[in-house]
């Protein structure tokens, strides 16, 4: 999840209205009970017992013709929006919807191009309501109760896609995840005042609030690519296997595993396929290689249980990791004071961004989950670097590991180039373990490290941001360990491959830190040499199992801390 832009969008949009001529994208029929087109139409002014009646469901915060019809989170924006037009309606004019109006309920009808469920926003209702309105006799007017409720219902529809689409329909704090949302609120009864009642193209401005990334536009690109495929595969799976089937070896599924890479396109539309083959060879290898990178697999060519799985996964799963993964995008900032540093997750790697957003460079990381560890979703800034570090044990993996191990062998200590020291940081050993120092190491009076240099288990240097979790980045004494396909073999902290690329991009603002001297640093004789940096660079720790890489190729990955599952209920729950 990389590619973000630096600039404060809505505040733009807040500023700049724009007023060009009216374009309503048509691709429904609409009665015949629009209102003229004319920018600055005004609502339709209440009676004196409609007033009351529009009172009486902004106090209530209910509509019952909504399909959530509870709209709690939005009274205050809802009120202050009618109170503004001094509680007229706002988007009926003499008994007809105007134009705006349906602009935006186009917009909510077509919620599924964004990755949304359009019935959150009513989106099947729509055409029964308009048509509602329209069949009453020509001269006769709809009911002000029937006025009220369908232009309070367009209201809090308009105010609930606004904020998914701009900030997400799920708090992420709900699922521990330290993402700001509520600092990137809109105000939204000024926004709709400002930007969408009198608006020339009212979807145009609310599409302008959309997350303003590369890598979160080409993701919603795809997504009705891959609903294209979910019409095009019939849903039979590959044969399962008992044994890697390996190039030039035969499989009984070679015809529909070449008719499926070829539907997504792993194997080029044009390529010709025997239509009898039995051998797994030849372009059917080449498809699943590409097939295999873009799934986060080694890509060797051999068909093995991993494998089919993944190619048996259906694409509508597909879809859903799209959708999961645009919901998440929306969680982040939509501007940040410097370019970020941006660890994605499932996908095990990290990504320097450049100030238009495009990648600078990426590195493979290994995360936590192995050991019991998870590593953390948040954004935090990197305030420093520490250039040959000590390992400070941290409480949990002192008493649960490093005790168990002393107990086994009192040499644990100097085996592995490990000191016991006081609170203070004065050594206390760093040879055999007495029974004395074991009490105190397991009561926590006193502390394990370990020493600096190449054996270090945070390698010979660490990026920090400071955070509750004590989570950084950093180096490994363990390089062997960034070819496995699945690593997550940390206890939270992110390990970084050949990280002095990242350190010196870090540092890039910090005069005479280059590449050539952050190496040296990397392996000069100063231990825990602590650099600040001059300027402090965000960094977003993400979730997404779906994302378009470099070479504009999707790539899923597993969800490897069931983030996606456990989303995906709460967006089933809707917005009682």
């Amino acid at each position: 999840m990389g590619n973000p832009v630096y600039r404060p969008l809505w505040k733009i949009v807040l500023t700049s209205a724009v007023v060009a001529g009216m374009s309503i994208a048509s691709g429904k029929t609409f009665p015949a009970f629009v209102a003229e087109p004319h920018s600055t139409l005004a609502g339709q002014t209440l009676s004196a017992s409609g007033v009351p009646t529009l009172h009486a469901i902004v106090e209530s915060s209910r509509n019952a013709d909504l399909r959530w019809p509870d709209f709690t989170p939005y009274k205050t924006a809802v009120a202050k929006l009618y109170e503004t037009s001094g509680y007229s309606l706002l988007w009926v004019q003499n008994g007809r919807v105007r134009p705006q109006g349906l602009a935006v309920i186009e917009l909510l009808q077509n919620a599924e191009a964004k990755g949304l469920d359009p019935e959150d926003y009513d989106g099947s209702r729509w055409q029964g309501r308009l048509l509602k309105l329209g069949q009453k006799k020509l001269d006769q007017k709809p009911s002000e109760q029937d006025l009220i409720s369908f232009d309070t219902a367009l209201t809090v529809s308009t105010m609930r896609y606004i904020r998914s689409i701009h900030c997400g329909r799920v708090n992420p704090k709900e699922f521990k995840f330290e993402l700001d949302t509520e600092g990137k609120q809109l105000p939204l009864a000024e926004f709709v005042q400002t930007q969408v009642l009198n608006a020339s193209d009212s979807a145009a401005e609310i599409q302008k609030l959309e997350p303003p990334f590369l890598g979160y536009r080409k993701l919603l690109a795809l997504l009705p690519v891959y609903e294209g495929y979910a019409n095009q595969v019939d849903g039979e799976k590959l044969p399962t296997i008992t044994k890697t089937v390996r190039p030039g070896q035969t499989y009984a599924g070679v015809i529909r595993l070449g008719q499926f890479l070829q539907v997504i396109g792993d194997i080029p539309a044009g390529t010709q396929l025997n239509p009898n083959a039995t051998i797994y060879d030849g372009a059917l290898v080449e498809g699943v290689k590409h097939y295999q990178d873009r799934h986060g697999e080694t890509p060797t060519g051999n068909l093995d249980a991993r494998t089919i799985t993944e190619l048996n996964t259906p694409p509508a799963a597909r879809i859903r990791q799209i959708k999961l993964t645009l919901e998440r995008w929306r969680w982040i900032p939509h501007s940040f004071p410097q370019p970020p540093v941006v660890v994605n997750l499932p996908e095990y790697r990290v990504r320097a961004m450049n100030p238009d957003g495009t990648v600078a460079f990426y590195k493979n990381v290994i995360i936590g989950k192995a050991y019991g560890h998870k590593s953390p979703v948040f954004e935090k800034e990197i305030q420093y670097v520490v250039f040959r570090p000590y390992w400070n044990v941290t409480p949990s993996i002192q008493r649960n590991e490093i005790v168990p191990h002393i107990q086994k062998d009192p040499n644990y200590i100097a085996k592995h180039n490990f000191e016991v020291v006081t609170p203070q940081g004065e050594v206390v050993t760093d040879n055999q373990v007495s029974p004395e120092v074991l009490e105190g190491i397991r009561s926590l009076h006193l502390m394990v490290r370990q020493k600096p240099g190449d054996t270090n288990s945070l390698g010979l240097v660490k990026i920090i941001f400071p955070n509750p979790e004590n989570v950084y980045l950093h180096g490994t004494d363990a390089p062997g360990l960034f070819s496995q396909d699945v690593r997550d073999f940390s206890h939270g902290c992110i390990r970084v491959e050949k990280p002095a690329d990242l350190v010196a991009w870090v540092l890039r603002n910090n005069p005479g830190w280059d590449l050539e001297r952050v190496k040296a640093t990397m392996n000069g004789e100063k231990n825990n040499l602590q650099v600040n940096l001059a300027t402090r660079i965000p960094v977003l720790i993400v979730y997404g199992t779906a994302t378009v890489n470099e070479e504009n190729q999707i790539r899923f990955f597993d969800d490897i801390y069931g983030y996606d599952a456990e989303l995906d209920k709460a967006l089933a729950a809707g917005y009682q």
